[in-house]
């Protein structure tokens, strides 16, 4: 099995005091297309960028659970996941009225099998199927980038 190695970025904290690191769980919902591996990307629901569907941390749940519960709630997708963390990527979340918080997001695989037509979060994002290459172009964080554009699903063959 060979690993990709992704160059971290520093976190950028707003001020120098103490500030708590929050962490998330990812899934990177991927499925073979005619001979090409696609990922589902989400808008996130103020900016409308394209992210990974993410969440916080769930009580009684893996963290392998937790991505699979937010591919399900945040981008209609069910499937089979890995317990392979492909990486992490770290990013500023805009809390309300100016907060940011700052968050690391380990990203699991989830191979779908099924996209369903409604979902708990339907009326708050687009999914939109992607290339490797596009989605890596499409989100804002290039660690999240570096890790899209260099997934290969014949890893997870050995895992």
């Amino acid at each position: 099995m060979s690993l990709t190695r992704i160059k971290q970025r520093p976190v950028q904290l707003a001020d120098n005091s103490k500030r708590d690191v929050r962490t998330q769980f990812g899934a990177l919902c991927w499925r073979i297309k005619n001979g090409k591996v696609q990922v589902l990307l989400i808008t996130s629901r103020r900016r409308r960028r394209w992210i990974l569907p993410k969440g916080w941390p769930m009580d009684g749940a893996t963290p392998v659970q937790a991505a699979e519960c937010e591919a399900w709630e945040e981008a209609g997708v069910t499937g089979k996941a890995s317990a392979v963390c492909l990486g992490i990527f770290s990013y500023i979340k805009e809390m309300g009225e100016g907060e940011q918080l700052p968050c690391v997001v380990a990203i699991f695989p989830v191979k779908v099998k099924k996209q369903l037509s409604d979902w708990p979060e339907k009326s708050q994002r687009r999914r939109k199927w992607m290339s490797l290459k596009e989605a890596a172009r499409s989100v804002a964080e290039k660690e999240l980038a570096s890790i899209l554009a260099n997934f290969d699903p014949e890893v997870l063959r050995d895992a």
